[in-house]
């Protein structure tokens, strides 16, 4: 393997072989072995490529490594490759360094990436103006596809995309958008407006930056126009930018599900990975308190029914069968909302909408598995009321499990919660107790000529608490 080779050649100081073999080695093959290297080795194969391909290693990391790297390099190097980043990664990579930092490799720009790298930076963080690319073509709708082909030819070499152009008219605003293959199969005297598609879809410099990507994804489009107040063509975003923050939000929410927020240390996965105990523990255990809670609160409800299960010892049997089930459903409804929200298919203004047909969903499965569950416990046991009271009680667990599921995120996402990954914990509590309660609730009820007296009282005391 290359990352085998690279360290063993640093290990034997065999540098002019070292050069030789990352020289050979392809792009792609070069970045993945790059993110196995420690810092140091890094820094090492970055000083032995040749300036074109150190340039095009760069550009694809992503915006962390290529803040560490840049602290090995001297300010004459930074300032560079800065230049040489589209003016999008650029401003990414700016906004990651102290702000004194970034004003001075600013103003250590040529006028022209000076301009570029200013007016990004003058929108707002994690909106279109900012994510969006000045590097485009667009072409005037009055002019002919041999003008406008031209114009690609002189333009293309420094521009992002020329897969898709946008169309303005004399005063930049949007008109429409046509492609290079119309272009290149069209008359070279026919008109842009006459083979343009005048349906553009476009986003303005203040939409958030997650809603642009999604846009492009689920339109399948290489590239969409950033427009300002006026409709005024200032930019474009294209897939590739819009990819890397549908990963980089998909990362966030991973990290929220499993407890990894709260701290502004603990927002990176490096920490968590390689920091102490002590702060990788202010950010998971808090959340898994509630689940201790959840815990006891069920041990307390299974102690006040001890008399049936001592009475009827296979109701003890389906106890794991309720409370698993339920937890999967109640995962999967929180899973379901997760992806929705993230992906943009759930809007917050149609949630009541999406919340009932996630519980139709969750009664729909309870009465599937109930009736299965049910029928082999009857039979196993040989206790037709024992089978019902536990289909019954998978029913009414895998409903209020997928309600919870769904409601509990939603509503920690209203309050303005940073602390999202404690939804988890108390879906399961609140879904472990009531599953307990509703079947030895059932249990009692269908089975009470078994249990005696004091079962039904202690199950009243039970809910009375």
């Amino acid at each position: 393997m290359l990352i085998e080779k690279i360290q063993e050649l640093i290990k034997n100081k065999d540098m002019e072989a070292l050069k030789n073999t990352i020289a050979a080695a392809g792009e792609m093959e070069l970045l993945q072995a790059y993110y196995d290297l420690s810092s140091e080795e890094q820094v090492i194969v970055f000083r032995l490529l040749n300036k074109d391909d150190a340039l095009t290693l760069f550009e694809e990391l992503d915006t962390e490594e290529q803040e560490n790297l840049l602290h090995s390099f001297t300010d004459e190097k930074i300032i560079e490759y800065l230049s040489e980043l589209a003016p999008d990664d650029r401003v990414r990579l700016l906004d990651e360094l102290p702000a004194k930092v970034a004003k001075k490799f600013i103003a250590s720009f040529n006028a022209k990436d000076r301009q570029a790298t200013n007016v990004l930076l003058g929108y707002p963080p994690e909106t279109a103006g900012r994510l969006m690319t000045t590097e485009y073509i667009s072409l005037k709708k009055d002019m002919t596809v041999a003008e406008a082909l031209a114009k690609i030819r002189v333009q293309a070499k420094d521009k992002e995309t020329i897969y898709t152009l946008f169309v303005t008219d004399g005063r930049k605003k949007m008109q429409g958008v046509v492609t290079l293959k119309e272009l290149l199969t069209s008359n070279l005297d026919d008109k842009i407006v006459d083979i343009m598609s005048d349906k553009a879809v476009y986003v303005f410099t203040d939409t958030d930056q997650e809603e642009v990507a999604q846009t492009l994804q689920e339109l399948d489009l290489l590239a969409i126009p950033v427009v300002d107040k006026e409709q005024r063509l200032v930019g474009i975003v294209t897939i590739d930018d819009a990819l890397d923050i549908l990963q980089e939000e998909a990362t966030e929410d991973l990290l929220t599900q499993g407890g990894l927020v709260a701290s502004a240390e603990a927002t990176r996965s490096d920490l968590l990975v390689r920091g102490s105990y002590w702060k990788i523990w202010k950010v998971r255990l808090p959340f898994l308190f509630v689940a201790i809670l959840g815990g006891l609160l069920a041990a307390l409800v299974m102690e006040g029914f001890e008399e049936t299960l001592a009475s009827v010892v296979g109701v003890a049997f389906f106890i794991p069968l309720i409370m698993d089930l339920g937890g999967s459903v109640g995962t999967q409804s929180s899973t379901v909302f997760a992806r929705g929200v993230a992906l943009g298919h759930i809007q917050f203004k149609n949630f009541f909408r999406h919340f009932i047909k996630e519980v139709s969903v969750g009664a729909s499965i309870g009465v599937v598995t109930g009736t299965i569950c049910g029928l082999i416990a009857g039979v196993w046991q040989g206790m037709p009321m024992l089978g019902l009271a536990v289909g019954l009680a998978l029913f009414a667990t895998t409903t209020l499990a997928a309600s919870i599921g769904f409601l509990i995120p939603f509503l920690i996402l209203k309050l303005n919660f940073d602390q999202a990954a404690g939804s988890a914990p108390l879906v399961t509590t609140i879904k472990d107790v009531a599953g307990l309660l509703i079947y030895f609730g059932l249990v009692t009820l269908l089975l009470g000529h078994l249990i005696g007296s004091e079962a039904y009282e202690c199950y009243c005391a039970v809910c009375a608490c």
